[in-house]
């Protein structure tokens, strides 16, 4: 019991004790006891020392994130709000914007388990069991592209012998050892003869403009202009050649993967929380039959619009932006040859 000997003193009689003013014990409190120590003695080490017996596979993580997770962090780990987004961000940490997420910065999957475990979901700390815990971490690794076999199963088995993308970015803090702080005095005045400014804090420009009534830009003016930017996105989205590129496509069918939660394509695809897309390309919005759209979509499909190539890459790219208010909750692609990936993919899968 060294960890927990006994319960909490009072601050001031253990400075007291501590002081050598007392000499006889006071014999307050008293041991923890076994279940007392094991209910504070949940953290988890990198190499997997403290986990529990237990597996979850990411079918398992996915269905206990929709309920649980996703609410905040959206379906796919990209964020809800101010929520944090849990997936994606690689390649962006050298960036000014850089995206902070389990497979673009967290070093050690052991860190995850353990928040999950210790602090989710939020209001209901501690509330899932080893299993659920198991079986959602399996899922984020899946949607940050670390395992991609969505049938694969996270135990205690093979716990440690998972990697996380940037476990090589972080090191031992080596700064004592460094000239600053290997010098025996630290000047304190007259230090130096003159005072220059060697650089200056570089403007981000990142406050939001307004207009001219000195209100920032918001509701129905914000989604009006919005709603013009269908034509400036499609026209990045250059046109797939005539030919489908079968690596493409097995590209595209491993990126799908971020949106399989919601939809179906090929022989027996059912709507879910999104419409079959099997022959999506090429057809109006708003088609499919039996699946309830939302009005905006309802409203693109009356006006005409058409699932080519270009309004589809605009879409993918940015689906609130392309149309507001759409139901779609998913934040979008970001690389252009995912988008040309997946379109490749969902027109194989109409053929």
């Amino acid at each position: 019991m060294s960890r927990f000997p006994r319960l909490l003193l009072a601050p001031a009689l253990a400075l007291v004790l501590a002081q050598g003013a007392v000499a006889a014990p006071l014999d307050l409190g008293r041991e923890a006891t076994p279940e007392e120590v094991a209910a504070w003695d949940i953290d988890i080490r990198p190499d997997g020392l403290g986990l529990p017996a237990g597996a979850g596979s990411v079918a398992e993580g996915e269905e206990v994130f929709f309920e649980k997770c996703a609410v905040c962090h959206g379906d796919f780990g990209e964020g809800v709000g101010r929520w944090p987004v849990l997936a994606g961000g690689q390649e962006t940490l050298d960036s000014d914007d850089p995206v902070k997420t389990i497979g673009s910065y967290w070093p050690y999957l052991s860190t995850v388990w353990d928040y999950v475990h210790r602090a989710m979901p939020f209001g209901e700390a501690q509330s899932l069991s080893d299993e659920e815990v198991y079986a959602i971490t399996a899922y984020l690794l899946y949607v940050n592209d670390v395992v991609e076999d969505e049938d694969f199963v996270l135990s205690q088995e093979n716990f440690a012998q998972m990697r996380l993308p940037n476990e090589g970015g972080f090191f031992m803090d080596d700064r004592e050892e460094s000239p600053v702080f290997a010098r025996s005095a630290v000047c304190m005045s007259d230090c130096k003869e003159a005072v220059e400014i060697t650089m200056r804090a570089r403007i981000l420009d990142v406050t939001p403009e307004e207009d001219e009534a000195g209100v920032e830009e918001s509701g129905e003016g914000a989604a009006a202009e919005l709603a013009a930017a269908p034509a400036e996105a499609a026209a990045v989205v250059p046109a797939p050649s005539p030919a489908l590129d079968p690596i493409l496509v097995a590209s595209g069918e491993k990126v799908f993967r971020k949106c399989k939660a919601c939809h179906q394509v090929g022989e027996g695809a059912k709507n879910r929380v999104g419409p079959i897309l099997t022959g999506i390309v090429g057809k109006p919005a708003a088609s499919v039959e039996g699946f309830r759209y939302s009005k905006p979509m309802m409203q693109a499909g009356e006006d005409g619009l058409i699932w080519d190539h270009e309004s589809l890459g605009a879409f993918l790219a940015n689906p609130k932006g392309y149309m507001p208010k759409t139901r779609m909750s998913f934040a979008g692609l970001r690389k252009q040859e995912e988008i040309d990936a997946v379109i490749a993919y969902l027109t194989s899968a109409a053929e």
